[in-house]
């Protein structure tokens, strides 16, 4: 037998020597020599194989490539020349970014799910929803804000106003924006909401043909908080006589006020603004429920 067999240090080795100083088993060695990804330099006179000096590179690049979840066949490619490692490297890459995606959306399902007990009908539409493509996600949300956005409300003014409405999900979005997103989708398809945002669309475009002809007044959710905040602060109550001058100066801004905010009111309104928050990746805006629930029942205490 060939003497270089027996020393490590020599040019020829053994399967049994080649698996001890890799850490892979004969087993391992001999399937990838079978299928031409370690061929063996030689055999010996007793027909053993023998593995030259690159061999235990070749089974070190094997085995990296294989923890990375690289196939058998661009392995073979890359030790044989016809790709190189960069190619192979970007390649898989890329494959691991949809998969990480995928398991991404995965989890922002199930811990939706167990956060609210849904029925496996709401698990189904979540799904649904999560793995919707890129234009899928878009064309929804333009046939949410298509149903409200209606008329003049679809230009001119309301383009800022639409654009501030509509979530934009990040190529690499964390799993706290695809559950938003999600939860999202879902409150977009709920028949009631699309109806409360349209009522608050007409009076967004009613408030701007009044501020055509009088000029520029605040937004009725700033005009609250600017006037409720004070009342609100000091402790007074909504049925309070100290409260009258408020309610007088909240009737003063609109005469149809009270159906304004009970719309802005609607839970779901603010659930919709912190979502977008969430998956823009904007500031997570400051609740006007403790405001709005204040105004709505002062006014409906004056009658």
């Amino acid at each position: 037998m060939d003497g270089g067999m027996n020393d490590p240090l020599g040019p020829l080795c053994s399967i049994g020597e080649l698996a001890r100083r890799t850490g892979l088993t004969v087993k391992a060695i001999r399937f990838y020599s079978d299928r031409g990804i370690v061929p063996p330099t030689g055999r010996s006179p007793a027909g053993y194989r023998l593995y030259g000096a690159d061999a235990l590179a070749r089974l070190d690049l094997v085995r990296t490539l294989r923890d990375l979840g690289v196939g058998l066949a661009d392995i073979r490619k890359v030790v044989a020349r016809e790709l190189s490692l960069s190619e192979v490297a970007a390649a898989h890459a890329d494959a691991l970014a949809v998969q990480i995606r995928t398991l991404r959306l995965r989890h922002a399902v199930l811990t939706a799910v167990a956060r609210r007990d849904s029925s496996p009908e709401e698990m189904d539409l979540m799904h649904r929803l999560a793995r919707l493509s890129e234009d899928e996600r878009r064309r929804l949300i333009d046939d949410f804000l298509d149903s409200v956005f209606t008329g003049s409300a679809g230009s001119g003014a309301f383009v800022g106003i639409r654009r501030s409405f509509t979530p934009e999900l990040p190529d690499n979005p964390e799993p706290e924006q695809i559950a938003a997103w999600v939860e999202l989708a879902e409150l977009s398809q709920d028949g009631e909401f699309r109806a409360v945002v349209r009522r608050l669309v007409a009076h967004l475009e009613a408030e701007q043909e009044g501020a055509r002809g009088g000029g520029p007044r605040p937004g009725l959710v700033p005009a609250v908080r600017e006037l409720v905040g004070p009342v609100l602060a000091a402790g007074i109550e909504p049925g309070d006589s100290a409260a009258a001058p408020v309610v007088e100066a909240l009737l003063a801004h609109d005469v149809h006020v009270l159906t304004r905010l009970e719309a802005v009111n609607d839970p779901r309104r603010e659930r919709y603004t912190e979502l977008l928050a969430v998956i823009n990746g904007w500031p997570a805006p400051e609740s006007a429920a403790p405001v709005l629930d204040w105004a709505v029942e002062a006014l409906r205490v004056r009658g």
